[in-house]
């Protein structure tokens, strides 16, 4: 009963839900490996944990000339993402990035490792495990360039962790900061500089603390290598959004150029009369023998100035 118990949670967790799980991430090791690359995959899957899965021993898998093993991997593991290091002298220190939707391959790209430091080199602080990495992209290039989206994309899959409305300034440990190096003259995409920090909270003085960012590795510069983008059909469908979470329209409002909320208010017949105005003395409804008799003072006023 245990088993079949089990079985059905299982089989559960796989529907189709509102509110989506966390994505979980499986890193591989290839045929042909080298430091640089174990050290990435390690690095990575470090900060991606717990919701990833470390293949240590190596695979022969080729995912550009044929992905059949991740639909495999995907599919046994109910994961979507995966990061597979390989090494050849064609394609040296190389990380290639898929996603997959509905167990079938969705978008894939390659990066090859120029420098790179691991963490066990940064003698420094390191985050807690399961922490939401905080991200910062430096340059124009990631709304602007194919390469550079895709991998910003790429990154934030990768690490999104669950949705939250708001987080508190002390659960914040780890900076991601990704720069954007310029195109080459050849008008070829440039370098990625990949950083990673952990978050101090120095006394200042004041209520707010004073924040330092420590470096805690890895420390990557990449390039960009082969990409497949993703059908325009199976993206569109990718990026359905149930009913239940789509933001309900309300009549009259709508957002300008600048993200500020504008309405339009319709007011009925307005009767000036009973308007509420500032109490002045001399804005006060008087009665009619007031007036009459303010203008009979004012004129017996009037007629001994005369008389004068």
């Amino acid at each position: 009963m245990k088993r079949f118990a089990r079985a059905k949670r299982f089989l559960k967790n796989r529907e189709a839900k509102t509110q989506e799980n966390i994505k979980t991430a499986i890193f591989i090791r290839g045929s042909h490996t080298s430091q640089t690359v174990n050290d990435a995959l390690s690095d990575l899957y470090m900060l991606k944990k717990p919701h990833a899965i470390n293949f240590t021993k190596k695979n022969q898998i080729h995912p550009f000339e044929d992905h059949s093993n991740l639909q495999f991997f995907s599919q046994k593991n109910d994961a979507s993402l995966f990061i597979i290091g390989t090494h050849s002298k064609k394609r040296p220190h190389t990380l290639t990035f898929a996603r997959m939707f509905d167990y079938q391959l969705l978008d894939m790209m390659e990066v090859h490792i120029e420098k790179g430091i691991p963490m066990r080199d940064f003698k420094t602080p390191k985050s807690a495990i399961g922490m939401k990495p905080c991200f910062l992209f430096n340059g124009d290039m990631w709304d602007q360039n194919p390469h550079y989206i895709m991998f910003k994309s790429m990154l934030l899959d990768v690490y999104h962790g669950q949705t939250v409305d708001r987080i508190a300034l002390a659960g914040l440990e780890c900076v991601i900061s990704v720069t954007a190096g310029p195109m080459t003259s050849e008008g070829k995409p440039g370098k990625v500089h990949l950083r990673t920090y952990t978050i101090a909270l120095k006394r200042s003085g004041v209520k707010l603390p004073r924040i330092e960012l420590v470096e805690m590795g890895p420390s990557m510069d990449m390039t960009f290598g082969r990409i497949t983008e993703a059908k325009p059909d199976v993206w569109k469908q990718s990026l359905k959004v149930p009913k239940e979470l789509k933001p309900k329209k309300k009549k009259n409002i709508s957002k300008d150029e600048m993200g500020d909320t504008v309405g339009r208010i319709h007011l009925g017949k307005q009767d000036f009369d009973k308007i509420q105005t500032r109490k002045m003395k001399g804005l006060k409804k008087r009665a009619a023998e007031d007036i009459q008799g303010s203008d009979k003072k004012q004129r017996i006023d009037d007629s001994d100035d005369d008389d004068e």
